[in-house]
C-alpha cells in the first residue's frame, strides 16, 4: 500500500533592522541553513547544496529512522531565499529507504511595508512511502493522519528554530560584518546608514 503525506507551514517574522539590511544577510545561504538546522547535523556539499541530517524520527512507535536530505538553497538580489530538496535517504531502515520519496520546497522573502520589514515564508513538505508489511493491516486513514501529523511537527520545529535563530544570527552578523570589496570599511564608514 502506497501512502502520501503532506504538510504546509507559513511564517511571518517582524524584523528589527540592524546596521545592514537583512536582504544582505539573506543572500548568504549557509547562514540561513544554519538558522533552520543544527550546524552539527549539517554539511555543505557544494556552493548551494547542503546535507541535513534530521533528528531521529519514530513512526507509529514501530519504526525509528533518520532522514538525510540534500537541500539546494538559492537566493536572489532582493534577498529572497528558495529551498528545494534534491534528494533524500533514510538511515536506519533499508526497506523504507528504497520505497521513500521526499519533496521539500520553501521560500522566505523580505517584504517592506510602511518602512518596516517582515520576513514572509512558506514551506511545503510531501512524503510518499510504500507501507512496510508490519503496517499492512493498519487502516490507511490512520497511517495518513499519523504521517501528516509527523510532517507538521517537523515543519513546526523548523519554524520555531528559524524564528529564534535567524534574527539572533542576523543581529550578530550585522554588528560585525565588514564589506570585503571596500577594503575593510563597514557600512557605517561608507555613509550608507
Amino acid at each position: 500500500m502506497y501512502v502520501h503525506f503532506q504538510s504546509t507551514e507559513s511564517v511571518k517574522i517582524p524584523v528589527q533592522e540592524a546596521k545592514i539590511p537583512i536582504q544582505h544577510y539573506l543572500r548568504q545561504p549557509h547562514r540561513v541553513v544554519s538558522a533552520i538546522a543544527d550546524p552539527k547535523l549539517m554539511k555543505q556539499m557544494s556552493a548551494d547544496v547542503y546535507e541535513l541530517k534530521m533528528n531521529a524520527i519514530s513512526f507509529m512507535g514501530i519504526y525509528n529512522f533518520q532522514p538525510i536530505v540534500l537541500l539546494k538553497v538559492a537566493t536572489d538580489s532582493q534577498g529572497t531565499v528558495h529551498l528545494k530538496s534534491e534528494g533524500c535517504q533514510i538511515k536506519g531502515i533499508s526497506y523504507i529507504n528504497r520505497r521513500f520519496s521526499l519533496d521539500l520546497k520553501g521560500i522566505l522573502a523580505p517584504q517592506q511595508q510602511d518602512g518596516k520589514t517582515t520576513l514572509v515564508g512558506e514551506a511545503d513538505l510531501e512524503v510518499g512511502i510504500d507501507v512496510p508489511t508490519a503496517l499492512m493491516f493498519t487502516p490507511k486513514s490512520i497511517i495518513e493522519a499519523t504521517g501528516n501529523s509527523l510532517l507538521k511537527s517537523i515543519l513546526v520545529r523548523i519554524k520555531k528554530r528559524l524564528i529564534s535563530q535567524l534574527l539572533e544570527d542576523y543581529t550578530q552578523w550585522a554588528e560585525t560584518e565588514v564589506l570585503p570589496t571596500d577594503q575593510g570599511k563597514t557600512i557605517n564608514d561608507l555613509g550608507l546608514i
